[in-house]
C-alpha cells in the first residue's frame, strides 16, 4: 500500500459520497480540501468536519464543476495553501429529472459538462503534476449507469459512460508511471441526488465512501460498490440489444 501524506482534493463534497469520503480522508490526518459550488452548505460542512475533528484538516473551496477554465488555476492556489496534492476525488455529479418524451439540450449540456468535461478537466490538471512527481492516486466515481444506454436518462448514461472511458485511458498512460487511477462503478446509494428515486437495497454514502477508499488502497482499477454490481451489471451488458430495449430500465 502506498505512503499518503500530501494533500486531497475532493471535488463534490458538500454532501453525498463526497462528503463521506472527505470526512474519511480527514479523519485519517490528511488535509482536505472540500469544493462545491454551494458555499453555505460547504462552509458549514467544513466546520462541522473540523469541530469533530478537534483540529482543522478540512479547508473550504467554492467552485462550480461546470466551470471547467477555473480548474487549473484552482488547482494551483490549493497547492499553494496546503502543499503538493497526491490525491484527487472527482465526485461531482448532476442527474436531473427527464420525461420520457423530454429532449433537453439545456439539461443534456449541463450533464455532459459536469459529469464528464468536469472530470476530465480535473483528471488533466492532476495528470500534469503526478507524472512529474512519478506518483499520486486519481479516484473518478462514475456509475454502473454508464454500462448501458437506457430509456431514462440518455445523456447521464452516455456523460458517464464518456467519463469512464476517459479514466481509462487516463490510467493506461499513467500506470507506467507510478500514479494510480481507480474508476468507482456505484449501483445505489442514499445521496441527496437519488433521494426520492425509492432505490431498493441502497447503501449509506458512508458506507460507499469506506468501499471506495478500500478500493483505492487495494489500487483497483475498476471497483463496483458494492460489489454485488459486477455481477448485476455483466448480465445488463450481455442482454441483447432487441431485448434490453422492451425493458423499463
Amino acid at each position: 500500500m502506498p505512503q499518503r501524506s500530501g494533500t486531497c482534493i475532493v471535488v463534490g463534497s458538500s454532501s453525498g459520497i463526497g462528503l463521506a469520503i472527505a470526512r474519511r480522508l480527514a479523519q485519517s490526518g490528511r488535509k482536505v480540501a472540500m469544493l462545491a459550488r454551494r458555499q453555505a452548505e460547504l462552509t458549514a460542512q467544513v466546520a462541522t468536519s473540523n469541530d469533530v475533528l478537534g483540529k482543522t484538516q478540512a479547508f473550504a473551496y467554492v467552485h462550480d464543476a461546470a466551470d471547467l477554465d477555473t480548474v487549473e488555476p484552482l488547482f494551483a492556489r490549493i497547492e499553494q495553501d496546503l502543499g503538493p496534492v497526491d490525491e484527487v476525488h472527482f465526485v461531482a455529479g448532476v442527474m436531473p429529472d427527464v420525461a420520457l418524451d423530454e429532449f433537453d439540450l439545456a439539461k443534456d449540456r449541463l450533464q455532459v459538462q459536469v459529469n464528464m468535461l468536469g472530470c476530465i478537466a480535473w483528471g488533466n490538471a492532476a495528470a500534469r503534476r503526478f507524472l512529474a512527481r512519478k506518483a499520486g492516486c486519481f479516484v473518478g466515481v462514475s456509475s454502473v449507469a454508464q454500462d448501458r444506454g437506457r430509456i431514462g436518462r440518455p445523456v447521464y448514461n452516455a456523460s458517464k459512460a464518456g467519463m469512464d472511458t476517459y479514466l481509462e485511458a487516463l490510467r493506461n498512460r499513467l500506470w507506467r508511471h507510478g500514479v494510480q487511477v481507480t474508476t468507482i462503478r456505484p449501483g445505489f446509494v442514499e445521496t441527496p441526488m437519488t433521494a426520492g428515486l425509492k432505490l431498493k437495497g441502497a447503501i449509506s454514502a458512508d458506507t460507499a465512501a469506506a468501499k471506495i477508499l478500500q478500493a483505492r488502497d487495494r489500487q483497483k482499477a475498476i471497483a463496483y460498490v458494492p460489489g454485488k454490481w459486477r455481477l448485476i451489471m455483466f448480465v445488463i451488458r450481455c442482454t441483447p440489444s432487441f431485448l434490453f430495449r422492451r425493458l423499463s430500465i
